[in-house]
């Protein structure tokens, strides 16, 4: 196995984990409530109007704050990733990912990063899941296919 330095970013990749560490805690502290995107979207489906306010514009951040980042960072920070696929799969990914979000009652945020931060048995078995789901379409897509 090598490693493509040229796409190693050890610096961006820690202070992204520190800044979601960082922003769930606060979330769970100031609403007392998990921070999890598949739980904050699907409060939307139906809407609730005591809560859509705050749903909507988190959301809103998560879509928005690209386009923040390229305005505000510097140059040397901004690079484009490259997807080698076609919008059909990425389509069926997403729906993947959705549905299976459905099914394990949250998403990897979620799991991965809150319910193992409280010690849930449930989120661990989840975060398994979703990493071994990983693992396994990694290696028919780079070995198999």
């Amino acid at each position: 196995m090598t490693i493509d330095w040229s796409h190693f970013t050890p610096w961006a990749s820690l202070s992204g984990g520190v800044l979601l560490g960082l922003a769930s805690a606060l979330f769970i502290l100031l609403n007392g409530r998990i921070l999890g995107i598949s739980g904050i979207l699907g409060g939307l489906i139906p809407p609730k109007r005591s809560d859509a306010i705050w749903r909507l514009a988190f959301l809103a951040g998560i879509f928005t704050s690209p386009w923040v980042f390229k305005a505000l960072a510097p140059s040397s920070l901004l690079s484009a990733p490259r997807i080698d696929a076609g919008v059909i799969l990425l389509v069926i990914a997403g729906l993947l990912v959705g549905l299976g979000t459905r099914y394990g009652s949250g998403c990897t945020s979620g799991h991965g990063v809150c319910g193992l931060a409280r010690l849930s048995p449930r989120s661990l078995i989840a975060t398994l899941t979703f990493m071994a789901a990983g693992f396994a379409v990694v290696f028919i897509a780079r070995h198999l296919l």
